[in-house]
């Protein structure tokens, strides 16, 4: 298949999961998105230079076409032009992604990553196969310093209309996000919050008349505790909740999760999934996309960078989708093999999933080893042979 075969039928598959966005939004969006895949890379330069070879275009010519793509309107040269609004993607992005979904059952997480002194992102993810697919963001400056609760209850309400009812959801958040407001939030979204809390504080069991500490309840290694009460104290923080307490061997603090669901119906083990986001974001970056080489100061040109990011890591972790029933696990030779998706100790999961192209099976490792440092996933042969299989 040649690189303008290729990119035309990208560019359909974009235009049709994104019908919001005019032709040449999503024309540009398909060359930014095919053009990290092939380049390994988020960065102008890289992504212009594969694409004007493979399109035999003037790589200037390229290069100022995906430029403005994250430009405002106003930037932007000739007559009326229009600038993508980025919040408006993300209930069509969570509706692509459930496309091709299989069953009812939902994994959303919650996190915020840096990138130096210059940007916060806000960041909602569909946790998929050791990785994550973002599906809502926003970029904040990062010597801002403001309450986060605007941005994060704006995103939970802009991707709920794409969830169908049918779906069970839960929505993972680490210590540094809990928030009884979040907690609220979530459950009126119709979801179900699993968040993890600090050590330090109490909880009253519903059927004791004391509060104790937390601590308490998992006193050593080994050790969990399930059931409804009250967490906190104080009209402000009382919240009235199920807490999954759970301390296995190995880790240095116990997992305490405070969640809506009754204790029959709750796992505390559903937790290990919120490190998939880590390994999401680790792409986004140093092992994968190389974000971090951005020059980008202003942070809504780098929020419509970041919706190329989510369709590029959208592809690659949905290309094996109509052959999905033949996915199977397999283990790079440098990994040792697992039989569950439980991270160990410190959140790294031992082997990576593989995924099998559409066309021709061909296994693509994806994140290959990122989470237990072996090698990276832009050094994995099979990379390689199954981009030119795809472009070539």
């Amino acid at each position: 298949m040649s690189c303008q075969q290729a990119v035309y039928q990208w560019t359909e598959v974009v235009t049709t999961q994104m019908p919001h966005l005019s032709k040449p939004q999503a024309a540009v969006l398909a060359l930014w998105s095919i053009g990290m895949v092939l380049a390994r890379s988020c960065a102008l330069s890289a992504v212009s230079a594969f694409l004007a070879a493979g399109l035999e275009r003037k790589p200037n010519t390229v290069r100022q076409q995906l430029r403005e793509f994250c430009y405002e309107a106003k930037a932007k040269r000739g007559g009326p032009r229009q600038e993508v609004k980025v919040e408006t993607c993300f209930a069509p992005l969570l509706a692509w992604v459930l496309r091709w979904w299989e069953g009812n059952q939902l994994a959303l997480a919650l996190d915020a990553t840096t990138l130096g002194q210059r940007f916060v992102v806000l960041v909602i993810s569909v946790l998929y196969r050791g990785c994550a697919i973002p599906i809502a963001w926003t970029v904040l400056p990062a010597g801002e310093k403001h309450a986060w609760r605007g941005e994060w209850l704006r995103m939970l309400r802009q991707v709920r209309a794409a969830v169908p009812h049918r779906f069970f959801v839960i929505v993972l958040a680490d210590r540094g996000l809990y928030a009884r407001w979040l907690f609220q939030g979530i459950v009126r979204n119709g979801w179900h919050p699993v968040l993890r809390i600090n050590t330090g504080g109490t909880f009253r069991p519903a059927a004791r008349a004391h509060n104790q500490p937390l601590r308490s309840l998992v006193p050593q290694p080994g050790t969990q505790w399930v059931g409804p009460g009250t967490a906190f104290i104080g009209p402000r923080r009382r919240l009235n909740c199920t807490l999954l307490a759970r301390w296995d061997a190995g880790y240095a603090d116990p997992w305490l999760l405070l969640t809506d669901l009754a204790p029959s119906a709750g796992e505390a083990c559903w937790y290990g999934l919120r490190a998939w986001i880590e390994q999401g974001f680790k792409i986004t970056k140093r092992g994968g996309w190389q974000w971090q080489r951005t020059r980008m100061t202003d942070p809504q040109r780098a929020a419509r960078l970041w919706l190329a990011v989510a369709v590029a890591t959208l592809w690659l972790l949905s290309v094996g989708g109509p052959s999905r029933r033949r996915f199977r696990r397999a283990r790079c030779s440098r990994c040792r093999p697992t039989a569950c998706w439980r991270p160990g100790p410190g959140g790294r999961r031992n082997c990576a999933w593989s995924v099998s192209f559409a066309r021709g099976g061909s296994p693509f490792w994806w994140p290959c080893s990122i989470t237990t440092g072996s090698r990276s996933a832009a050094s994995c042969p099979s990379r390689g042979r199954a981009l030119s299989r795809i472009t070539h």
